[in-house]
């Protein structure tokens, strides 16, 4: 089978993590070679200006960066981890399970653009991450849409209340708000999957969300 890039999408506290972890359990289950990747890497020198970026040394909000110099940080970031450690396992018959990948940079950089901006911005997006730099372009996109009210209450638990353990988008509701407008033009604009995952106010059962994930994944397989 030729290697796929399969992508969760989805803003902060929305299970993104937990979701690539049960669905690579489940695909080599199936005997398939998986590798799960995370982005940011925090564990590598090359993400040292996207946690400047988020700890607010350029600045207190978001909007300090602009959304084409913050994408540059991220996007090295992604280039150094391939040509230095994913490569291989790509070239390789691989499914590459990914939470956040190039596509984060349209989720949370488009928020910072105009209106008029958002196709030229989705443009660049792609042409400096994929033609520029080489990165492989993802087989699919998953995001799962979060309500950012049920989101937060999510991030409050994983923090314990302590509001300083969040990043500069965490803390930041509007932003957060701009962001998943971006995410769903986004989703429609580029054929990503979404999965709704709140229902009543509180998100779902982490296994029905599973499924859905699951069912829609085997269709790309």
């Amino acid at each position: 089978m030729k290697s796929k890039i399969i992508v969760i999408e989805g803003l902060d506290g929305s299970g993104k993590a937990t979701q690539t972890k049960l669905l690579a359990e489940k695909l080599k289950a199936q005997g398939l070679a998986v590798r799960q990747l995370e982005f940011p890497d925090y564990q590598s020198p090359s993400s040292a200006l996207v946690k400047m970026y988020l700890g607010g040394e350029f600045g207190s909000k978001p909007e300090d960066v602009n959304a084409y110099a913050a994408s540059a940080f991220y996007a090295v970031d992604r280039a150094a981890g391939y040509l230095k450690d994913w490569k291989r396992d790509y070239k390789n018959n691989t499914v590459l399970l990914s939470d956040r990948y190039c596509t984060s940079n349209i989720i949370y950089q488009m928020a910072k653009v105009s209106d008029a901006e958002r196709d030229s911005f989705i443009r660049w997006q792609a042409d400096f991450e994929y033609d520029k730099l080489g990165l492989p372009r993802p087989d699919a996109v998953i995001y799962l849409d979060v309500d950012p009210d049920v989101s937060q209450k999510l991030m409050e638990k994983r923090y314990g209340g302590d509001n300083s353990k969040k990043d500069l988008h965490e803390s930041n509701m509007s932003f957060l708000l701009s962001c998943r407008r971006s995410a769903l033009y986004a989703a429609e604009k580029c054929g990503w999957h979404i999965i709704s995952c709140c229902t009543d106010g509180d998100i779902k059962p982490i296994d029905d969300i599973a499924g859905e994930i699951e069912t829609y994944v085997q269709t790309v397989l």
